[in-house]
């Protein structure tokens, strides 16, 4: 499938910015409400951004339900959900316990089952097992909507790469293809080992999002390296943190981006309407139209 070329991204509604703490507090009190982060969402759409890359955090549950509640106005709306929150389950056993935290998270049909499953899983230590139902228990929010990437989020994919259990990202590779008839994708602070391991797990032409910037901010291994494995790789790349928090001013980071080959995709995060339709016109100036 091809991917959407711009993607609109969700860290300004939980407050994180990587360059100011002041700046990320103020986000966070401003998207505290769900209509403020609703409003930002429906500009993006009608500017024509119809791709919502977001966290599973506890709040992108109430978008979802504004989105099932209202399938007219969101005809062309999809989202590319991005697991695990870890803190999500961390403060699930501390308010209901293990046992609490896991029937809360369980996906509703065959519960009886799943419950049956992941005991099995657990006692044998089973990490395959846990793992699909993991996903299924991080797919229940987007029941019933448009999701064709899934992804697992950096926290884990980097620790599975230090750890050397590719398998384990195979596992959730052919879970998504399976059972949602998606396209696996994987974020990463490592784009160059992470491709190298993924090929060698036999996963091609993988769906990649990582950090790609002019300035290499956040690019472990050093920039020359995500540009040799862009040149030379064959896959699918979404770049994220391409203003470096501000660092680059945008025209500059755009045209840069637009030099670089299998750069599918651009993430990006924007709390108004004007900074929206900035960064559009920018990537069409650059990029061209949508074929």
């Amino acid at each position: 499938m091809k991917l959407d070329r711009l993607l609109f991204g969700d860290n300004q509604f939980f407050g994180i910015n990587h360059m100011s703490e002041e700046k990320a507090r103020a986000q966070a009190m401003r998207f505290q409400d769900l209509s403020a982060v609703i409003d930002v969402l429906d500009s993006a759409y009608d500017e024509g951004v119809c791709t919502f890359m977001c966290t599973t955090h506890d709040r992108i549950a109430d978008v979802c339900d504004h989105i099932r509640a209202n399938p007219d106005r969101y005809q062309d709306f999809q989202f590319y959900p991005c697991m695990p929150y870890a803190h999500k389950y961390a403060n699930a056993v501390t308010d209901h316990g293990m046992v609490g935290a896991l029937l809360h998270f369980m996906p509703d049909d065959g519960l009886i089952k799943t419950a049956f499953k992941g005991a099995t899983s657990l006692a044998g230590k089973d990490i395959n097992g846990m793992l699909r139902i993991l996903i299924d228990a991080e797919m229940k929010m987007f029941r019933g909507l448009n999701t064709p990437v899934i992804f697992m989020q950096n926290v884990i994919v980097d620790l599975i790469l230090g750890m050397g259990m590719v398998d384990v990202l195979k596992v959730f590779h052919d879970h998504i293809h399976e059972k949602y008839n998606a396209e696996p994708g994987f974020i990463t602070m490592n784009m160059p080992a992470l491709y190298k391991a993924l090929t060698a797990a036999g996963i091609e032409n993988p769906i990649i999002c990582s950090n790609i910037n002019k300035i290499g901010f956040r690019t472990c291994g050093g920039l020359g390296a995500y540009e040799e494995t862009l040149r030379t790789g064959k896959l699918r790349a979404i770049a994220m943190s391409i203003f470096a928090s501000g660092a680059i001013p945008p025209r500059e980071a755009i045209e840069w981006l637009s030099k670089l080959p299998n750069l599918e995709a651009i993430v990006f995060g924007a709390s108004s309407r004007r900074n929206i339709v900035s960064t559009r016109d920018l990537v069409k100036e650059y990029f061209g139209p949508e074929s």
